[in-house]
């Protein structure tokens, strides 16, 4: 018996401003969050994107708010079941507080998925001593993703305190027989919001550059775990950040992305994703992206490839893995469907991506 599966991520730009305080959806003519369309409009578009792309898993980036008096998931179900969608069931991890929830939405027909965080709290020493990595224990190596993480993350002997402001989610997502790994992520912007001029900017993209290599530190920490007992692991998500993206990136050497990936001299533990090669060594003036944001200052488009799925080693071979990109103008397919191309453009400032899997 042969089992397909199609598993996607999607950043639904301020999803969250499309519910009222008591989870029910808007369908007015009021302004969203997205700039020039309306909330009846960018609810539609959102459905027309999630049915075309047609995935059994969708991570979405950026959901509904979570908390004391609003849920993400009860927010979700209402969508789904507003527009007919297949993916019945919504599932969060942690919830984060920042009105940009990470929470799947799936199918039950086809899969299970259900929350499994990995790692332990942990908390640092209570006295002023200065911290050193190498008696801090196994605990602080990978602790939970809702936790804290020690590290020195430009090896300078000063050992920093990180914390996620978006925790990724972690699930278990069982197909028949084939379990896998799923790490679901919205990583540290770099964006230098507050600056007062050049010169602040420069100071917080290169913190917030610090902050992010951190967290996708401690991403590719659980990963290593999770290949260490021989798991399918897909990390998915929102990175904003890829390959050659800034110049800041030179600082340290690697993006966060190829962090997250692994190390290039142990290529059988590489996570594979066909664009972010693609990225850093185009053909023919080839740059996939999947993203696009408009630049006030130049009055024109920027495209960014930062949104990713990564796959395991073992996973991406055996699975005989295929990806795509939702673009409304590179796509093919999406390109030529006048009404996809435009629920894609009034959706969100970002693009789907998914991968196909078969097992045999």
């Amino acid at each position: 018996m042969t089992n397909s599966l199609r598993i996607a991520a999607y950043n639904v730009e301020w999803f969250a401003s499309l519910f009222d305080e008591d989870d029910q959806l808007v369908l007015d003519d009021s302004w969203s969050a997205r700039h020039g369309v309306v909330k009846r409009r960018q609810a539609e578009a959102v459905a027309e994107v999630v049915r075309a792309v047609d995935a059994d898993v969708m991570l979405i980036v950026e959901a509904p708010n979570d908390g004391r008096h609003q849920s993400c998931v009860t927010a979700l179900e209402r969508f789904v079941d507003r527009f007919d969608l297949r993916q019945s069931k919504a599932m969060i991890g942690f919830s984060n507080g920042t009105t940009q929830e990470l929470a799947l939405i799936y199918d039950p027909a086809r899969v299970a998925v259900r929350h499994d965080p990995r790692g332990a709290k942990w908390a640092p020493p209570r006295s002023g001593r200065r911290l050193r990595l190498e008696k801090l224990g196994p605990l602080a190596r990978a602790p939970r993703f809702d936790g804290v993480l020690p590290l020195d993350i430009d090896e300078d002997g000063l050992v920093d305190l990180h914390q996620f402001s978006k925790p990724p989610v972690e699930a278990e997502v069982s197909i028949g027989d084939h379990i896998l790994r799923l790490i679901g992520v919205h990583a540290k912007s770099k964006a230098p919001h507050g600056a007062k001029d050049d010169e602040g900017a420069v100071r917080l993209q290169i913190a917030n550059r610090r902050k992010q290599l951190a967290q996708c530190e401690w991403i590719r920490r659980r990963v290593d775990q999770h290949l260490d007992e021989d798991q399918h692991v897909i990390v998915l998500g929102d990175f904003n950040d890829g390959p050659g993206i800034d110049r800041y990136e030179r600082l340290f050497g690697r993006s966060g992305v190829e962090v997250a990936m692994g190390d290039i001299s142990n290529p059988d533990r590489l996570l594979r994703n066909p664009y972010v090669k693609a990225r850093l060594h185009p053909d023919f003036g080839w740059r996939p992206a999947t993203a696009r944001f408009y630049n006030r200052r130049t009055k024109g488009y920027l495209n960014a490839l930062i949104d990713f799925i990564m796959l395991s080693p073992r996973l991406a071979a055996e699975a005989k893995a295929s990806w795509r990109i939702w673009h409304p103008f590179d796509d093919d397919r999406c390109f030529k469907d006048e009404e996809m191309k435009q629920a894609l453009l009034d959706g969100s400032d970002h693009y789907p991506v998914s991968v196909d899997l078969t097992f045999g």
